[in-house]
């Protein structure tokens, strides 16, 4: 769980490294709800770009910021729905966007859940130590963003094989990064190192967001009423929200599931994952293409008991409709042939490779439930494809030219002709099986207990619906440090 444990010492060292830099700490209440951000705070934001390493950026770590790169605000939740014309379903669909964060995603909240409990504790100095961000791509940025604006040195641990997007963003940003072999699916080797980091670096803190409850809490509270509030945005009299679909990547995202699943219990939550590395479907292994969401182990954080299907998507569909969403030819198809909105088609660079997989798997529960216009679904646009413009080149030279006839063949297989199969409903057992697997990485390698693992399992109350109120001790630490550094 979230440990509250104090370091008074450190905690004192903190203080005046935030006063020195003039940093306020926004709470979880205000990220999840900025109308509670004070006045002065969003006057000054007016005149700040969402990309700077400023400390008032730290106030835009929410679903709700105005949509403008400079000096906006406040609004409701960044959303699109997407049109019947591309998905070829009956149902509605939603995506959160990651694109109106700090770094173009919403990885940095993640980030920040993970790193202020350990701030506003003394349990992480960051004068004299370096915040460790373990990842396959965007919890480094959204880390590394954050440790920026603190003045804290960091280190990004990330596979050699992630978007080339990736590490130009990280370099000169972070303090080191840490090149591991392998891709998106080599999540163990990112363990491994943070493992040789604990025994080698005693002035390494390591921020995993495959086990930090901060992630968790989070996502719970803050992508948790944001998905509502879109639901409610969007709702008729008589629609129901259906279901969510969210690649688990490190298990934080689909956390807002055990929000929403108290509003709507009849809901289905879906995890996504890749065919070509089935963990959760088939104690699988492999390697695969989509970017961002990890994968050959369960993450600490995941809550099985909460999760009512998993669904597979093979990746060379999200692979084929990247390239079909960033090429021209693909938007004249779309726009002409499909009939897809224009003003919806100029929305395509919104969708990362693992957007695209959320927005496929969707459109799998749709059909698999046989869902109506009636029915809403729910996923997010984790980044963009900014992130992945080396990969379409590398799709236009192995695919050569693209086409109208070429386009309309990748929508027609990527999107329009996807099938129900890899859909599976979990039943008791298979939901049991699925957490046991927990094991394997985290008590035979990881340091966790068996006992731990089973309170998961076992005691809802006193762990998962336990982190869920801890929002209320966290904001009050947050309060506490910001009114010791105004002193």
């Amino acid at each position: 769980m979230i440990d509250f444990t104090v370091n008074k010492e450190v905690l004192r060292k903190n203080i005046r490294e935030a006063r020195k830099h003039h940093i306020i700490l926004p709470t979880i209440a205000q990220q999840k709800d900025p109308s509670l951000v004070p006045q002065a705070i969003r006057e000054q934001l007016k005149k700040v770009g969402m990309q700077e390493f400023s400390p008032l950026n730290l106030f835009r770590i929410t679903w709700k910021n105005e949509p403008k790169e400079f000096g906006g605000t406040y609004g409701k939740p960044n959303i699109i729905e997407l049109p019947h014309e591309l998905t070829g379903v009956r149902a509605r669909i939603f995506c959160l966007l990651g694109k109106w964060f700090p770094t173009g995603c919403h990885k940095v909240g993640a980030a920040y859940g993970c790193m202020v409990p350990k701030l506003v504790t003394g349990q992480f100095d960051v004068a004299d130590q370096k915040s460790v961000w373990p990842s396959t791509g965007n919890f480094c940025r959204g880390g590394a963003f954050n440790a920026k604006i603190l003045s804290c040195a960091s280190i990004a641990v990330m596979p050699e094989n992630m978007s080339r997007e990736r590490f130009e963003w990280l370099s000169g940003i972070v303090s080191e990064t840490l090149r591991l072999p392998g891709g998106e699916s080599n999540v163990k080797a990112v363990f491994d190192c943070v493992n040789d980091l604990k025994r080698n670096r005693p002035d390494a803190v390591i921020f995993n967001q495959f086990e930090e409850m901060g992630n968790h809490l989070w996502h719970y509270h803050v992508t948790g009423t944001a998905a509502e509030e879109a639901f409610r945005m969007l709702r008729h009299e008589g629609d129901r929200f259906a279901g969510v679909c969210f690649a688990t990547g490190s298990a934080g995202t689909i956390g807002c599931a055990d929000y929403l699943k108290e509003l709507h219990p009849r809901m289905k939550v879906a995890a996504v994952e890749s065919l070509q590395c089935p963990t959760m479907w088939n104690n699988g292994f492999g390697e695969h293409r989509i970017e961002g969401i990890g994968d050959r182990h369960v993450p600490w954080i995941h809550n099985i008991r909460n999760t009512d299907d998993i669904i597979c998507i093979d990746d060379a569909d999200p692979m084929r409709l990247l390239r079909l969403f960033n090429e021209p030819e693909g938007h004249r198809y779309l726009t002409e042939e499909a009939k897809v909105p224009a003003d919806f088609v100029e929305k395509l660079g919104l969708f990362g490779i693992s957007g695209i997989a959320n927005v496929l798997a969707c459109i799998k529960m749709a059909k698999y439930y046989e869902l109506t216009e009636r029915d809403i679904l729910g996923t997010v646009l984790t980044d963009t494809s900014v992130l992945y413009q080396s990969r379409v080149r590398e799709l236009a030279a192995s695919g050569g030219p693209y086409s109208v006839t070429r386009a309309a063949m990748d929508h027609a297989a990527g999107m329009l002709g996807i099938r129900t199969d890899y859909v599976r409903e979990l039943t008791y057992p298979e939901r049991k099986q699925i957490h046991n697997l927990k094991y394997y990485t985290w008590v035979e390698q990881q340091g966790h207990t068996a006992a731990e693992l089973n309170r998961l399992w076992y005691d809802p109350e006193g762990t998962w619906e336990s982190v869920h109120r801890d929002i209320g001790k966290l904001d009050e630490l947050i309060q506490e440090f910001n009114a010791a550094v105004a002193e």
